[in-house]
């Protein structure tokens, strides 16, 4: 998948400049798409100049002026049909730290345990991050009443997506402490030479 669909995604939230663009990738976007937003003014260059997207200028004072973005027809038809087309391929893991506890057994556990423990607490920061979302896109209503009256519920599910993501981590993490906990009351050093 190209960034161009992301970008075409995050607009049928409505017009938003570049700026804003790059809040909504923080927000809804970054659980399964990240992107900076240098990459995100790139592509917005590519998808007006294509066409799928309209942009116009705000003057602004005291503030240099800003350009607003808009899916065209153009744009909501090619992003309907990108949504409608299979996969290419299913989603592989590239996790670093997964290298990293693949090799541990030749390397200080301390090590590999502070790793671990570092991406528990990114993770929990990210579902603290992806709660407070929760609940601004529910305002008050049960997640039940807005999947029944909201005008767009895949922001919701893919945040879903997140949040499920996020806790297998931790879930995977805590097991990995477990095992390591128990390896060090064995009397277990996992340093070979």
């Amino acid at each position: 998948m190209s960034l161009k669909y992301a970008v075409l995604a995050a607009l049928l939230e409505g017009e938003a400049s570049g700026y804003e663009l790059s809040k909504i990738f923080d927000v809804s976007f970054a659980n399964f798409w990240a992107s900076t937003p240098q990459q995100l003014y790139r592509e917005l260059e590519r998808l007006t100049r294509d066409g799928l997207v309209e942009a116009r200028v705000v003057r602004q004072e005291r503030r240099p002026d800003k350009r607003m973005f808009t899916l065209t027809e153009a744009g909501r038809k090619d992003l309907r049909a990108f949504a409608a087309e299979p996969p290419r391929r299913p989603t592989a893991i590239r996790d670093e730290l997964l290298i990293k506890v693949q090799a541990m057994d030749g390397a200080d556990p301390g090590a590999t345990r502070a790793l671990v423990e570092e991406r528990m607490a990114w993770a929990r920061g990210k579902l603290a991050r992806y709660a407070r979302v929760r609940e601004r896109l529910l305002d008050g209503r049960s997640e039940e009443q807005y999947l029944r009256e909201a005008d767009r519920v895949g922001p919701y599910l893919t945040l879903m997506g997140g949040i499920a993501f996020e806790e297998e981590n931790l879930r995977w993490c805590e097991r990995v402490l477990a095992v390591l906990r128990q390896r060090a009351s064995q009397g277990r050093s996992d340093v070979r030479s």
